[in-house]
């Protein structure tokens, strides 16, 4: 998943959770926030940010902020948008006969339907931007969205479907996701009913740079299930 265009600028402050004043080039500039989470952790003044410029007509704003340096030197995208694009083109190399963004079941829009053969596979994609002492968590903010997905998942495997919820890491070197109990214990109970009731719990590392997310291949020393 790459950018067209990347700038970086210096991070001001964030007013509300859809925009930030950052600083390019000495300029001051009101951009979008493509992560409704709370990053409070990493959007800190001074720290630097990627932005890009989609060139929409009609924006209120011109840039939209997507990736930003931690105070440890970590890199992270933050595009909440970038988790389901690098997860749509890993799945194309994972020999699935079908793919379906978007697929309508129950009460709720499951990130991808699949198939392979007769086999129908049910996917729900959460990007992961939360760090602590080398450990991804989710969420970084309370989610009654993300219970909703993980009880319709749980519906979809009592159906017959090969149901999963993948956590894309959006930095490197984290290889683990850990539910955020301390900041929605609901969502780790639920999560733990899910594994019970057969939904698959997938961790994919990914490589960041400033312009690009790509979840990496499979590897011996944590083996990824192609075939979940």
């Amino acid at each position: 998943m790459k950018y067209d265009n990347i700038i970086k600028s210096t991070f001001l402050d964030r007013p509300n959770r859809f925009i930030a004043n950052v600083e390019i080039n000495g300029i001051r500039e009101t951009v979008h926030v493509k992560n409704t989470g709370r990053c409070r952790e990493l959007l800190i003044p001074g720290a630097e940010v990627w932005l890009t410029k989609p060139g929409t007509p009609g924006r209120k704003t011109e840039y939209d902020l997507v990736a930003v340096r931690k105070s440890n030197g970590m890199l992270l995208n933050i595009d909440s948008s970038a988790a389901n694009a690098a997860m749509l083109e890993w799945l194309k190399t994972q020999e699935f006969d079908a793919i379906r963004p978007e697929y309508k079941f129950g009460e709720s829009r499951i990130d991808f339907y699949l198939e392979r053969g007769p086999e129908q596979y049910l996917l729900e994609v959460k990007g992961c931007t939360l760090e602590i002492d080398g450990v991804g968590y989710f969420p970084d903010a309370p989610t009654q969205r993300g219970i909703k997905h993980l009880r319709e998942l749980m519906k979809a495997a009592a159906e017959g479907y090969h149901a999963a919820i993948a956590f894309v890491i959006q930095m490197d070197g984290v290889t683990e996701v850990r539910a955020n109990t301390k900041t929605h214990p609901e969502f780790g109970a639920v999560l733990k009913e899910a594994e019970r009731a057969g939904v698959r719990v997938l961790m994919l590392p990914c490589h960041v740079e400033p312009d690009s997310l790509n979840i990496l291949p499979e590897r011996k020393e944590m083996p990824l299930p192609c075939r979940f």
